[in-house]
């Protein structure tokens, strides 16, 4: 009686271990990362983000540089290459020619530096010269006297030059006397082109120019005879182109004629009026043909 009015149920023994033993539900590691990976987008954490990896954080980026520019525009000097890009030949050049006048090692090592003139550059600069002379005579009839005048400054500068120049092509500077008297024919053209005044007052400037290019000439012709007995003078034929010079300056050139006669006479035309000068002149007229040396034939063959 008393068991069935229990108001308890009835515990059994083996319910009781199991309730104590019960093992706890397991949770699958997947479960832990998927909320992990939703909590990270959730709250907007950037560890996890591509943008944070330490391999680009750490990538310097290559961003274009801008120029600062000032709001307040002042005026300031040009920079030296683009000033250079302003001036011409003639500006640069006297600006050289300061430089070096007030610094001498400069212009020694300019000196030193730069290549030598050709004798067609320095042609070139003296038709420069006579081209102002030319525009510096007056237009129409006008007296002696104010025409000199008026082209004296450009005549002097034109036989400054002149004297200027034709030492640079004289040995022993130039040793090959080709090139000298290349610019010795032109320059004595120069000189032919030279106004000729009436009054002797007004010569003197173009007298002592056909003086003083006679003697370059008489130089010039003296060295190259001591080589191959000056053959070159006469094979380039500036023996007749001396003679043409010396015709059209009347007679002026008598120095280096007779430099041209007493070197090389049997090139000159004056030289076949003589019996020697004619062997001569045989002679080098066989070498030029090649007959020269040529077996001589002996009896009838």
């Amino acid at each position: 009686m008393n068991v069935l009015l229990s108001p308890q149920p009835p515990v059994f023994p083996h319910q009781r271990d199991n309730s104590r033993l019960s093992p706890q539900r397991s949770v699958s590691p997947f479960h832990n990362m998927s909320n992990r990976k939703r909590k990270a987008d959730e709250d907007g954490d950037e560890s996890m983000s591509p943008n944070s990896s330490p391999a680009i954080s750490n990538r310097p980026l290559a961003r274009p540089t801008k120029k600062v520019r000032s709001n307040d525009l002042v005026g300031r000097p040009l920079a030296l290459p683009r000033l250079l890009e302003t001036l011409d030949t003639s500006e640069l050049r006297t600006v050289l020619e300061r430089i070096c006048e007030r610094h001498p090692d400069i212009g020694r090592e300019v000196v030193s530096s730069a290549p030598r003139p050709t004798a067609s550059a320095a042609l070139e600069v003296l038709q420069g010269y006579q081209d102002k002379l030319k525009a510096a005579a007056p237009y129409g009839d006008s007296s002696a006297e104010y025409t000199y005048y008026r082209v004296k400054e450009a005549l002097v500068a034109l036989i400054e030059a002149l004297s200027d120049f034709t030492p640079q092509f004289l040995p022993p500077i130039e040793s090959q006397p080709t090139k000298s008297l290349e610019f010795l024919h032109g320059a004595t053209k120069f000189i032919h082109d030279l106004p000729n005044w009436e009054p002797q007052a007004y010569r003197h400037h173009k007298e002592n120019a056909y003086e003083e290019i006679s003697r370059a000439w008489a130089l010039v012709i003296n060295e190259a005879s001591k080589r191959a007995g000056g053959f070159n003078l006469h094979s380039g034929g500036w023996d007749q182109t001396l003679s043409r010079h010396n015709e059209q300056s009347g007679g002026r050139l008598g120095t280096a004629v007779s430099a041209m006669c007493n070197n090389v006479g049997w090139m000159g035309s004056n030289a076949a009026s003589s019996p020697a000068s004619s062997d001569q002149n045989t002679i080098l007229n066989q070498l030029m043909s090649g007959a020269y040396g040529s077996p001589v034939r002996v009896g009838p063959w």
